[in-house]
């Protein structure tokens, strides 16, 4: 079993380089790999607008790929042992209708506030703190009330009731929203990985790097709450204290990456499943690495297919992760009966 890992490891550190690479050649410019090899280790291409899309443009994008992949698998991962449920995502505690109900106040909004306010958060940086403050505030009402809830199910439905209730604010001002503001506010719906400048990329690096520290802290309890809160009670878990690390982690890292790539669909609902059916497991150590492995080749192979050489357009992301993820929940409703995907 251990040998297994390892060699599956190898290859999905292969295949990462690999993609990795060939999404920064691929798009509506094809550049050969040998320029793109050329520029990353600090040569110049061959043509300047080469080197320009490659240092300013795709690899910008292809490290949020990375980031946005491996945060939300590791966050999908996290809820669906913590709810032991198959369908749980990294969005189940409301955190990405809190971040689209800021927006939304911002972009639709936007007509009531004063003017000096306005031109401020409808800009790149207003939006992004919009988003985090939509989380941040469903973050501090999860936390305040699973103080008062000892069942993880009950906590579960809460998370769903905000979604529900920010989702009909949403309505309520896109009902009284111009054509033009509900055109932007879909287009952010729609998620976006690209036109990410390299200092908010810091900024989303360090919040998934505290994200998933937080997550390792998490693992020996994710393992003995497989078998049930009793169990790990029986076990010594402090069970309030492994609560709030995890939900803790998901907010940090679904929060901080709809912040700023707006919400990405399915891929922290799916990749967590292709772990454990790849690696034949339920060890949350192996399952932490080879999430973060599939969920990054995975969000690169998405954005690759997004913008195919040969077209003029991109097509949103949202829509390549859902055409991938949509098939695997499919066969997660039909197949319910193997239990090594229902864990």
């Amino acid at each position: 079993m251990k040998n297994r890992s390892v060699i599956l490891f190898s290859g999905l550190s292969v295949l990462l380089i690999a993609v990795f690479l060939l999404n920064i050649s691929f798009g509506q410019v094809a550049i050969p790999l040998k320029e793109v090899f050329k520029s990353l280790l600090g040569s110049p291409a061959s043509k300047e607008t080469w080197e320009y899309i490659i240092m300013d443009f795709r690899l910008p994008k292809a490290i949020t790929a990375v980031l946005v992949g491996a945060g939300l698998s590791v966050s999908g991962l996290l809820m669906q042992t913590f709810f032991r449920n198959p369908l749980a995502g990294p969005y189940v505690l409301g955190l990405s209708s809190g971040s689209s109900l800021g927006v939304a106040f911002v972009i639709l909004g936007s007509g009531f506030l004063p003017a000096i306010f306005s031109q401020f958060l409808l800009s790149s940086y207003g939006i992004i703190l919009a988003s985090c403050i939509g989380s941040s505030v469903v973050l501090l009402l999860i936390l305040i009330v699973s103080q008062r809830l000892r069942d993880t199910m009950s906590i579960l439905v809460v998370g769903l009731m905000f979604s529900s209730f920010t989702s009909a604010l949403v309505s309520v001002f896109s009902y009284f929203s111009t054509a033009e503001q509900l055109q932007k506010y879909t287009f952010w719906s729609m998620g976006s990985i690209g036109n990410i400048s390299w200092n908010n990329i810091a900024i989303l690096a360090t919040c998934v790097s505290a994200g998933l520290l937080l997550s390792l802290l998490s693992l020996k309890p994710l393992d003995a709450l497989l078998l049930g809160e009793n169990y790990a009670k029986s076990l010594g878990l402090n069970l309030a204290k492994a609560k709030y690390i995890i939900i803790f982690a998901t907010s940090i890292l679904a929060g901080s990456i709809t912040a700023f790539a707006g919400p990405i669909a399915f891929i922290g609902l799916a990749v967590p499943h292709l772990a454990k059916l790849l690696f034949g497991t339920s060890k949350h150590q192996i399952l932490f690495l080879g999430t973060l492995f599939i969920g990054s080749i995975i969000m690169l192979i998405c954005d690759a297919v997004s913008q195919m050489p040969g077209f003029e357009f991109t097509l949103p992301i949202n829509a390549i992760t859902s055409i991938v993820g949509a098939p695997v929940v499919i066969w997660l409703i039909v197949g319910r009966k193997n239990k090594n995907c229902i864990v």
